[in-house]
């Protein structure tokens, strides 16, 4: 019988972290290898809120999920403004 008074340690491996670029790229490429219009499916998830926009192939579902949509809301709209060079 195990000793339920000592302490146990565990070793864990913290997660990567992904940039929020990171995190569209990532999705992008995974809507689109399953066939999927990637951008009315983001702009689905980002305006519903709604997880099931996002397909689960590649974990790209879970990965979304760890960004706020308003943090996915502005690295568009900073993309757009630097690549306009405004």
């Amino acid at each position: 019988m195990e000793n339920l008074n000592n302490t146990k340690y565990f070793k864990t491996t913290p997660e990567p972290i992904h940039s929020v670029s990171n995190v569209l790229e990532e999705v992008y490429i995974a809507l689109k290898e399953k066939g999927y219009n990637p951008i009315t499916q983001i702009v689905g998830y980002i305006m519903s809120g709604d997880p099931t926009f996002i397909t689960s192939h590649n974990n790209a579902r879970s990965l979304i999920m760890k960004v706020e949509r308003d943090e996915l809301v502005e690295e568009v709209i900073r993309y757009f403004i630097v690549n306009k060079g405004l």
